[in-house]
């Protein structure tokens, strides 16, 4: 639905309809409400997916990118079972579910999201079959996803002890996300991380090729938006691409260290990518990973 949206409509109505989308979760209820009573008919056996009007993020199939990134996390990230780990963005469980089956016993999961329903659905549904994820509503602001929230993303501290966490990932979050608002997300985590820990996070990287190769292909991304681009100037967050090296500038001035390669996606139109985000994996400084 999303692709034919953009491709047979005009902007501005796309504009419009996305807010809307985002804004009035009550017409989403309603649209998807054949799809989930069909669902919940069928009751599938583990239980853990979550109704369609709920999934707000991406467009590719929902179990298929959860089991996409765990194998990210394992392979890019080093996760072990017996870690401790902090999602930030975890929305309605796309990989806090794919990592009930390898976390064990002695690790442990911490989900946080903006969108209150994605989270009351997750800690009714995901953690009474395992005590040890828990998910946490915050209320930061964003003009997508959380329009009336009371919280900056640029001053927000997460409301946890520092250094606890092993691994934190963030996938299409920081893509969502002003400058600002990064570089403080960034400080927390390296705060949230032990000595050693390590993040994964996804992006949209610029660079003057990667900036030619948009022109040159008609990409969404075609509005300049502070020293970024966005597909919606109205509503920014709705995707934004930050230059790469403000994003490599950040990550060092908050105690993470990249480590290279950067994976790069498909979302600029490269020919050779691993996934649809570019991703970057980066270690809290001082850690034997350097």
């Amino acid at each position: 639905m999303k692709k034919w949206v953009r491709k047979h409509l005009p902007a501005r109505l796309q504009s419009i309809l996305r807010r809307a989308y985002y804004r009035f979760p009550l017409l989403r209820r309603m649209y998807y409400f054949p799809l989930d009573a069909a669902a919940a008919l069928r009751k599938r056996k583990n239980g853990l997916r979550p109704p369609r009007s709920l999934i707000t993020v991406g467009d590719g199939p929902f179990e298929e990118i959860g089991r996409e990134f765990l194998g990210y996390f394992i392979d890019i990230g080093k996760l072990q079972p017996g870690e401790r780990v902090l999602e930030i963005g975890c929305g309605v469980g796309r990989m806090a579910i794919p990592l009930t089956t390898y976390l064990d016993e002695r690790g442990s999961y911490e989900g946080f999201d903006v969108a209150p329903a994605e989270v009351s659905w997750c800690a009714r549904n995901i953690t009474p079959r395992f005590a040890n994820f828990r998910f946490h509503h915050i209320d930061v602001f964003n003009s997508q996803t959380n329009p009336g929230g009371r919280l900056q993303a640029r001053t927000y501290q997460f409301p946890l002890a520092g250094s606890q966490f092993d691994f934190i990932f963030l996938t299409s979050v920081f893509t969502h996300m002003l400058v600002a608002d990064i570089e403080n997300y960034l400080k927390e985590i390296s705060r949230l991380l032990k000595g050693g820990g390590r993040l994964l996070a996804t992006y949209f990287l610029l660079d003057e090729a990667t900036r030619e190769r948009l022109r040159r292909t008609r990409s969404r991304f075609r509005h300049p938006y502070a020293a970024g681009l966005v597909i919606d100037p109205k509503m920014p967050e709705a995707s934004i691409a930050h230059e790469e090296k403000e994003i490599r500038r950040l990550h060092q001035k908050s105690g993470l260290r990249i480590q290279e390669p950067i994976r790069y996606g498909s979302w600029s139109r490269r020919r050779e990518f691993l996934s649809s985000h570019d991703i970057v994996f980066a270690v809290k400084a001082g850690s034997r990973l350097e």
